[in-house]
């Protein structure tokens, strides 16, 4: 049975109706490429309360791995990795470390995304920012170690 995976994408302007989620859908297409059971993106607003709730949302429905892309940057409503700290129980830094060194490869602009990754019960949460260049080059990132990190939390060897 596929591992269940969801998509979470912050963006007022998404949520609002104003601009089509460019993000979101790249990250589940290659989420589904690499044979989990991922449904379409869900879309909430920026701000910490907003990304919680959607994270606990997605734990208690059964998600093993979460990503959600906007939200990592320095605006006043960036606030998906304060969002995402009140959930985790474990943080994880190298993989949101490899996501900026690969980010700032592509543009000196990666250095500023601000996302974590950590574990919340047996779920990986990912951050990634809302370009969708930026979640077509950490998606790859993610995919590489994301059925090793939940074969772990179910006690598997390292």
């Amino acid at each position: 049975m596929p591992l269940r995976a969801v998509v979470i994408t912050v963006s007022d302007r998404s949520a609002a109706g104003g601009r089509e989620d460019a993000a979101g859908p790249l990250a589940v297409a290659a989420l589904r490429d690499a044979g989990f059971d991922c449904p379409d993106a869900v879309v909430v607003p920026d701000g910490a309360d907003s990304v919680a709730s959607a994270l606990r949302g997605a734990v208690a429905d059964g998600a093993r791995l979460v990503v959600t892309t906007g939200g990592t940057g320095l605006g006043p409503r960036d606030r998906t990795p304060e969002g995402t700290t009140a959930v985790i129980e474990r943080s994880i830094p190298g993989i949101p470390e490899e996501l900026r060194r690969r980010g700032t490869a592509e543009t000196p602009g990666g250095m500023l995304s601000r996302g974590i990754a950590g574990v919340a019960g047996g779920t990986l949460v990912v951050n990634l920012p809302g370009s969708p260049k930026a979640v077509a080059s950490g998606m790859p990132v993610i995919v590489s170690v994301a059925r090793h990190v939940i074969d772990q939390l179910e006690g598997g060897d390292h």
